[in-house]
């Protein structure tokens, strides 16, 4: 696994994980700015990762992030909004639409 970033000049949030292979590979989230938040647009894993685990751990590390910068998530792609629904003791850092 790679370190969490901020891509800020792509609006990308995206991590590495390491495949059964041993291959690195992404998890990313597209994201526009609205105010002191990030709409999460689109969250995928790099196929290789499908399955894994992968995603949600990166949404856990995108949750501690945004709480730990101070800034609130949207979420709008499927996946972030199903992952929210499954984890209530990340709602502090949720913002409405």
């Amino acid at each position: 696994m790679t370190d969490f970033r901020d891509v800020a000049a792509e609006n990308r949030f995206e991590q590495g994980f390491t495949d059964a292979h041993g291959e690195l590979r992404r998890v990313w989230a597209d994201y526009a700015r609205r105010g002191d938040s990030r709409v999460i647009l689109h969250v995928e894993a790099d196929q290789a990762l499908r399955g894994s685990g992968a995603a949600g751990d990166f949404m856990k590390r995108l949750t501690d992030h945004a709480r730990a910068e101070g800034f609130k998530l949207i979420p709008r792609c499927s996946y972030a909004v199903a992952w929210h629904k499954r984890h209530p003791e990340a709602a502090d850092v949720v913002a409405e639409w």
